[in-house]
């Protein structure tokens, strides 16, 4: 099957388009979110960071507890990284969280705690890309940058036409081209309020379904309006199975604690804390393990002896590009044989919620500290 072309209609070279986005924004746009009304790097840089990939109504809770605890960027970076992925929990895409700190770090040994005043200097920090730059400049000192997020990207898209998957390069490098050519003129406030137009019409009447072409400033000039054609822009990303992975894991128990192993810092939830997660024989592999090699592979990774592994359930998750069932052994271990194990640590169950855990993991912990827990509320049988 042939590849998509990206074509873009008549691009408004009088500055119309951003005029109408910016008088919309002034009169209609959202204007009371917790990081706007800001000139603050720090503050827009955290939220930017929030809002990749993740919805506003989602971010708003994350936001306030993370700039209590981190007001600044001192304070970011000088906190253990396990407090900051305590914070992100549930949150998801991980690395933006360490991206996050590790910019932390750098601003402060590097920069004295500021950030470099222009979209280009940004691009060499971690985890800030084009388009997150070019939105904390534009927020912070009103610098003439062009952002492309997931929002405006369905934006331009449908309002010029652009075939193709946004993904692809040739695609993106054509909604780049659309976003510069349509930037306004760098005049007091018009570049906060253009960037800011932006992102809330593809977040409140542009969206990826029940689109509000009704009310939107833009459809007398939105090629998809005029075609019919705003189900099928952007194109969605083509369709391919999603790879299932297996694995299991054990939830070893003593003295209402859990262990716990770090993940690898990069990787599937890179650097967060999670159940130890056992490896099948190689002439099984891929297959169901046991209660008896269960208690194998604890017995020789941990010294751990008298096991009695029971199935706890199981977990499923669907990631970007595969899902993920996960097989649970529950262990309860007597209270003496609880003892420090390197590179593992032992969990109160009382203090999962705060934990920098996947949200899989600590959903499966809360589900198992409420079973014990009305377990041990039950009333003695007479």
């Amino acid at each position: 099957m042939p590849r998509s072309r990206p074509v873009g209609g008549t691009e408004p070279a009088d500055g119309s388009f951003a005029q109408t986005v910016i008088r919309w924004q002034r009169a209609h746009g959202r204007h009371d979110l917790p990081w706007q009304r800001t000139r603050d790097a720090y503050r827009i840089w955290v939220s930017e960071v929030m809002l990749q990939q993740t919805q506003v109504a989602t971010v708003l809770a994350y936001y306030e507890r993370f700039m209590q605890r981190f007001p600044d960027v001192a304070s970011l970076a000088a906190a253990p990284i396990d407090e900051v992925l305590g914070l992100w929990s549930g949150l998801g895409y991980y690395s933006r969280a360490r991206n996050l700190h590790a910019c932390a770090r750098e601003l402060m040994d590097r920069h004295g705690g500021h950030f470099p005043r222009s979209a280009q200097a940004l691009q060499d920090l971690p985890g800030i890309g084009p388009s997150t730059a070019a939105a904390i400049a534009a927020f912070a000192w009103g610098e003439r940058a062009a952002i492309l997020d997931g929002n405006v990207k369905r934006v331009l898209c449908r309002c010029f036409g652009v075939e193709g998957f946004p993904g692809e390069r040739a695609v993106e490098q054509r909604l780049w081209a659309l976003a510069r050519a349509q930037l306004p003129a760098a005049d007091e406030g018009l570049i906060e309020s253009y960037t800011q137009g932006l992102m809330d019409l593809g977040a409140t009447l542009c969206t990826r379904t029940r689109v509000a072409c009704e009310r939107c400033p833009l459809q007398s000039v939105c090629i998809a309006h005029r075609t019919g054609r705003t189900a099928q822009l952007p194109a969605a990303r083509p369709r391919r199975a999603l790879a299932l992975r297996t694995a299991e894991w054990a939830a070893v128990l003593a003295d209402d604690a859990v262990l716990l192993e770090r993940r690898m810092p990069s990787g599937l939830w890179g650097g967060l804390w999670s159940l130890p997660e056992l490896q099948a024989p190689v002439a099984q592999s891929g297959a169901s393990l046991n209660a008896g090699q269960v208690s194998h592979l604890l017995t020789e990774r941990y010294g751990l002896t008298t096991l009695d592994p029971q199935p706890a359930g199981d977990v499923h998750h669907a990631f970007t590009h595969f899902k993920l069932h996960a097989r649970v052994w529950r262990i309860n271990l007597p209270a003496r044989l609880r003892r420090p194990i390197d590179g593992h640590e032992w969990l109160r169950l009382d203090a999962v919620d705060h934990a920098p855990l996947p949200q899989p993991v600590k959903t499966l912990l809360q589900q198992l500290a409420l079973s014990d827990s009305r377990l041990a509320d039950r009333p003695e049988r007479t």
